[in-house]
C-alpha cells in the first residue's frame, strides 16, 4: 500500500507542478486573481505531494510533525491571494473571460484526475494522505468556480467575480489548513500515547 501511494502523489506532484507554470503564464498575462490563486495552490500542491512521497518511510510521530508543517504551507496561497487581490481593489480591470475559463477548465481535468487518483488512499498515511486529497477535492471546487467567473466576467465586463473566487479560494486554503492541523495533532497525540505505553 504504502509503495503504490508514493508512486501516486510523486505523479499527482509532477502534474501539479506541470500546470502550475500554465496557469501562472495565463495569470500574469491576463491579470486573473482567481488565476494567480488556484496556480499558486498547484506549486503547493506539488510540495505537499513531494514532502508525503519523502514522510511516507518516517514513524508515525514524524509523519505527525510533517503533517503540522503541511497546515502552515496550506496557508501560503491564501496569503499570496489576499496581496494580489489588494491590487485588483485599488484598480479593478477585468481578467480576459475566454483565457480565464479556459485555464479553469483544464486545471478541472488535473484536479478530478488527482482526486481520483487520491481518493483510495485518504484513510491511509494520516494527516499527510489527508492534507493531498483535501487540497485535490478543494481544488476541484475552485476550478469550477473559476470558469463560472469567467462566464459572469464575459456578460457583464467586471472585475469582481474574478476576485470574488480569488477570495474564495483563500478561504478554503485556510480551512482545509485548519482540518490538517487537527489530524496531526491527534496524530502526534496518539503516537506520544503509544511510546508511554511501550515504556
Amino acid at each position: 500500500m504504502i509503495k503504490n501511494l508514493r508512486k501516486v502523489v510523486i505523479i499527482v506532484a509532477t502534474l501539479n507542478l506541470a500546470y502550475f507554470g500554465v496557469e501562472f503564464a495565463v495569470a500574469a498575462a491576463i491579470r486573473s486573481v482567481s488565476l494567480f490563486a488556484d496556480s499558486i495552490d498547484f506549486l503547493e500542491d506539488a510540495s505537499v505531494n513531494l514532502l508525503i512521497a519523502v514522510g511516507l518511510s518516517w514513524s508515525a510521530s514524524g509523519r505527525a510533525r510533517l503533517g503540522m508543517v503541511l497546515a502552515g504551507i496550506l496557508l501560503v496561497p491564501g496569503l499570496a491571494t489576499v496581496w494580489t487581490a489588494w491590487g485588483k481593489f485599488v484598480a479593478p480591470m477585468p481578467p480576459a473571460p475566454l483565457p480565464l475559463s479556459l485555464t479553469g477548465l483544464g486545471a478541472l481535468a488535473i484536479n478530478l484526475s488527482c482526486a481520483f487518483m487520491l481518493a483510495r488512499f485518504r484513510a491511509h498515511g494520516g494527516s499527510l494522505t489527508r492534507a493531498a486529497f483535501l487540497s485535490a477535492r478543494n481544488d476541484t471546487v475552485s476550478n469550477v468556480a473559476i470558469i463560472a467567473a469567467g462566464s459572469v466576467t464575459a456578460y457583464t465586463h467586471s472585475a469582481w467575480p474574478d476576485l470574488f473566487v480569488g477570495l474564495g479560494i483563500a478561504a478554503m486554503n485556510v480551512d482545509a489548513a485548519r482540518e490538517v492541523w487537527r489530524a496531526a495533532r491527534e496524530e502526534h497525540r496518539a503516537a506520544d500515547f503509544r511510546r508511554d505505553v511501550a515504556r
